[in-house]
């Protein structure tokens, strides 16, 4: 069994100790997708007699292909040119139904052929849901027919600052750089469509009310004082520089969002609703008076007026608000998914309050922090998460009655780029952490570190065949 590594590890597996010879362990196996299993559940049956790979759904059957090619590198030469295969019964399924990453292309834009590597890579991990943060202050990286200066100047900035950011931070040294990039609509057609060849879900993400200085600087109307021409920011952090709460506005977000729901399928949109300043809302006349109106007493409490009103696109389509933890705060829709990332206790609040969450705490499963010592690894925006401390990730929180439990509908990491310039350095801050985060996405048991890493280290070949970078174990 030490030679078998399957990552992440199915739920059951067990050896027999015979073996199954055959020239094409590929071509040989039978595959058939079957009513007596659930629809996440597949079996692989290998015996002296041949291989069987049956599954509730077509999903699950691909997923059971997946473990089936790991499980084959274990054959072992036999006479006349054939392998034998170990005999294995493997019955499986994923404890979570989102399982998936966050790649974040607005900070730093990722060309598409790496999109469609990493969606490769989730693949291989049986990972389910790419995340796809396609707006920000820094960049906006969708093409949208209505409003053609979204990427002929909000895709664009004219430099980017130069080392890591400290909150008291005021001068700044620039690259002097134009960096930038957007994706054409038959772009991000295609990386759907080739996610869902393999059985991934894109959520897309336009991120507002905050985060949006790059559509400010595009549009100034958007803005709170549109005298003031914005450009797109070239600093990482929190912009004050939010959507206004007009009329207009609300159209102009409602537009952008029906051109996405063109491009997106999928049952999820995600709509950001994160660190948004409500300090331009305290201040401009139209939202006071937008305020006054709805007889709010907090500026911060147009956040969740405005998002209701954008959101009602989704609703309309049948589509379901994905949201940042701080939604929770802002009176959201009680059926908007909640992603619980400030903390683990964060998605905990989310779950006693009805709604169902993905938890994606800072603190275990951000891969922009640092793997090791900041001395010897690429810049980073701080914090320290190594791969054993990933192994060791708890996706539900202690503290939840099975009732709320429940409401823990799976698990994500994510990628933040602000430090990442390219696909390279995206990669290795990726991976192989993926491969950890992967085993609790799955509900893979929970073995020793050391059993994990004696599978990983020939995963690690996977990796590379795909043509990605990773950090070295050692």
């Amino acid at each position: 069994m030490s030679d078998i590594a399957i990552v992440p590890a199915p739920r059951e597996l067990t050896v027999s100790g015979d073996q199954w010879v055959t020239e094409d362990p590929i071509a040989d196996a039978v595959r058939t997708v079957v009513e007596n299993l659930g629809e996440t559940e597949y079996r692989i049956d290998i015996t002296a007699d041949g291989a069987r790979l049956s599954a509730g759904s077509e999903d699950a059957l691909r997923h059971a292909e997946t473990t089936y090619e790991q499980l084959i590198e274990a054959a072992v030469p036999a006479e006349d040119g054939k392998v034998a295969v170990p005999a294995v019964h493997i019955a499986d399924a994923p404890r979570f139904g989102w399982r998936g990453v966050m790649l974040d292309v607005a900070r730093h834009f990722m060309p598409k052929d790496f999109v469609l590597k990493v969606i490769d890579v989730l693949a291989l991990h049986r990972l389910n849901v790419l995340h796809f943060h396609l707006t920000d202050d820094q960049g906006w990286r969708v093409e949208i027919d209505a409003y053609p200066k979204l990427t002929e100047v909000g895709a664009w900035r004219t430099e980017t600052m130069v080392g890591r950011m400290t909150h008291e931070q005021t001068d700044f040294e620039y690259d002097g750089t134009r960096h930038g990039g957007f994706y054409t609509k038959d772009d991000l057609r295609e990386i759907v469509a080739y996610a869902g060849e393999q059985g991934i879900t894109v959520v897309p993400e336009i991120d507002l009310p905050g985060h949006m200085q790059a559509a400010i600087a595009a549009y100034p109307e958007l803005g709170n004082f549109p005298d003031n021409q914005l450009g797109v920011r070239q600093i990482w952090g929190i912009s004050d520089d939010v959507l206004n709460v007009n009329d207009e506005t609300v159209e102009f977000v409602k537009t952008v969002l029906r051109e996405v729901l063109e491009l997106f399928p999928g049952p999820y949109i995600h709509l950001g609703g994160d660190e948004c300043p409500a300090v331009q809302w305290g201040e401009a006349e139209a939202a006071q008076k937008r305020q006054a109106e709805l007889g709010l007493s907090e500026p911060s409490q147009l956040q969740g007026w405005f998002t209701a009103q954008v959101a009602a696109v989704l609703a309309e389509e049948g589509r379901r608000l994905v949201g940042w933890d701080e939604m929770v705060e802002t009176d959201c829709p009680q059926d908007a998914v909640i992603m619980a990332w400030r903390s683990a206790e964060r998605g905990e609040v989310a779950a006693k309050a009805g709604h169902e969450v993905v938890m994606t705490p800072c603190e275990s499963v951000y891969f922009d922090y640092y793997q090791g010592d900041p001395a010897t690894e690429p810049l980073a925006i701080g914090g320290l998460i190594p791969l054993e401390k990933v192994y060791d990730f708890e996706v539900i929180p202690s503290g939840l009655s099975a009732e709320e439990a429940a409401r823990i509908i799976g698990t994500q990491c994510n990628v933040w780029t602000e430090y990442m310039e390219g696909p390279e350095q995206v990669s290795y801050m990726l991976l192989p952490r993926l491969s950890a985060f992967a085993e609790r996405a799955w509900g893979s048991p929970k073995t020793s570190y050391d059993e994990f890493l004696g599978r990983l280290r020939p995963h690690l070949g996977r990796i590379e065949r795909l043509g990605l970078n990773y950090r070295p174990l050692d």
